[in-house]
């Protein structure tokens, strides 16, 4: 059983910091040179502006077959529509994004801290998504009311984000659908910047090891990439797992 297939490892954004580099081929961009070495990466601009379908197909054509992207839904619709009334907007970023193809491996939706659990708006939401999209799909709440949305999550088929740190007690850990987990990694105590131990990484090992056993995939992304940790945490982990001996039940 391999890594690449059972546990995808990567950071947010391809961003290669001058240490890092001797762990990457020397020619490429900086994508093709991530894409080497690391299995995944999470599009985090696509919060922030779109990209043109002509973009994503370039990228997609630049990596590895079993690589995989996660892109990140716009902030208009988590914060500023706020999950409501987004088909308009929906069918723009899908039809940019899903020029990924089969290397479009998960959407993410981060929400604003202030938007709480309603289960009508999340119950229409989700099936104006589902409608449109069928593949994996993450939620990373900001809000302790969300917790409490573990069923509408798992009929949709939407894992709860691990976030570290989380601002709410329990979104350290993994929740809703059972199908996937997701680790997004911001780094602690400063976040953003702050690396992970040896220590904490052993552990986090372990926890990926007994999903593998179990079936379920993982996401791991490191988004602590202020300081340029994010690289060396990611190979570090990757390193970790690299015996596929240890993925045998």
């Amino acid at each position: 059983m391999e890594v690449r297939k059972m546990v995808g490892i990567g950071c947010a954004g391809w961003s290669l910091p001058r240490e890092a580099w001797p762990a990457f081929a020397e020619q490429g961009t900086h994508l093709q040179r991530y894409s080497g070495e690391l299995s995944v990466v999470e599009i985090n601009s696509s919060f922030y502006r779109p990209h043109r379908p002509a973009t994503y197909r370039k990228w997609a054509a630049s990596v590895p077959e079993d690589f995989r992207f996660c892109v990140k839904l716009p902030r208009q619709i988590s914060h500023e529509l706020r999950l409501r009334e987004c088909d308009e907007a929906l069918e723009r970023f899908l039809g940019e994004s899903t020029e990924l193809a089969e290397k479009l491996g998960c959407l993410l939706l981060q929400l604003p801290p202030s938007l709480t659990f309603d289960p009508s708006t999340a119950e229409d939401f989700f099936a104006a998504m589902r409608a449109r999209y069928d593949g994996a799909l993450v939620l990373e709440p900001r809000h302790a009311s969300w917790l409490d949305a573990g069923e509408l999550l798992e009929r949709w088929r939407i894992a709860r984000v691990a976030a570290d740190p989380s601002p709410i007690a329990g979104g350290d850990k993994p929740g809703g659908w059972s199908g996937m987990r997701y680790y997004r990694l911001h780094g602690s105590p400063r976040i953003y910047h702050s690396a992970y131990s040896a220590e904490w990484l052993e552990w986090l090992a372990g926890e990926l090891r007994t999903s593998a056993r179990s079936g379920v995939p993982s996401w791991c992304i490191f988004d602590n990439t202020a300081s340029g940790a994010a690289v060396s945490n990611a190979l570090a982990l990757q390193a970790l797992l690299a015996d596929e001996t240890a993925w045998l039940p």
